[in-house]
């Protein structure tokens, strides 16, 4: 009615259940990361800046937006400037050029007029400064007039004088008069083209003039030659 009775074995120690042991590869990894945590956090306090408090963290992102912001206008304002500093520069070789055409073109012209005034006939007069050409015209109440002078080559530098006009005709009532105008100052180098006007009492008719160069207001004469108005 039993079943069969099995052995009994008697452990008079009475063993117990050996308990699983942690890996010492786990202890290893655990300790490595432990040193490396304990070195990070020991060279952060020992070598590297202290750590920003919250606030602190927020002035300095405000500090670095509005310095960006600054940055970004200096910036701009730095390519506006180097815009107008190459619109200048390009300006200035324009005007460079411009200013190298128009000396080329009137030293062309000074040695035209050059010729043109040795092709002049002579001042009969001669003298130290010859009156080579005039032309007067007059109309009422003004007299306009163009006087080419020129000097001997051999003389030195450009001298100061004075030209006078002299101008006889008519008054308005019909008798011989004269007027003397205002003394023009000039200096007379090589040659020298005097161009003015000058104003006539009413009704004068002038009929000739009369051209001195003086070295001064009323001085010495250098030259001097008598031309019809037209």
């Amino acid at each position: 009615m039993f079943g069969r009775n099995k052995p009994v074995t008697f452990d008079p120690y009475g063993r117990r259940r050996s308990r699983p042991r942690v890996p010492r590869w786990l202890i290893l990894l655990l300790l490595g990361v432990a040193v490396g945590a304990g070195g990070v956090i020991w060279v952060q306090e020992r070598y590297l800046p202290p750590r920003l408090s919250a606030d602190a963290s927020a002035q300095l992102r405000t500090a670095y937006a509005q310095a960006e912001s600054a940055r970004q206008q200096l910036k701009s304002q730095l390519d506006e400037t180097t815009k107008k500093l190459d619109a200048a520069l390009t300006e200035k070789k324009s005007l460079t050029g411009d200013l190298g055409s128009s000396r080329a073109a009137v030293e062309r012209l000074q040695g035209d007029l050059a010729s043109v005034v040795e092709a002049l006939p002579p001042d009969p007069r001669g003298g130290g400064v010859e009156v080579r050409a005039g032309h007067f015209s007059s109309k009422p109440g003004m007299l306009s007039y163009d006087v080419v002078l020129t000097r001997d080559r051999t003389t030195g530098k450009p001298m100061p004088g004075v030209l006078q006009l002299a101008v006889s005709g008519e008054s308005s009532r019909g008798s011989p008069s004269s007027v003397n105008l205002q003394p023009v100052s000039l200096t007379i180098g090589r040659h020298e083209v005097v161009r003015g006007s000058a104003p006539l009492p009413d009704g004068f008719k002038p009929r000739q003039a009369t051209i001195q160069v003086l070295d001064r207001v009323a001085g010495k004469s250098l030259g001097m030659r008598v031309m019809v108005v037209k």
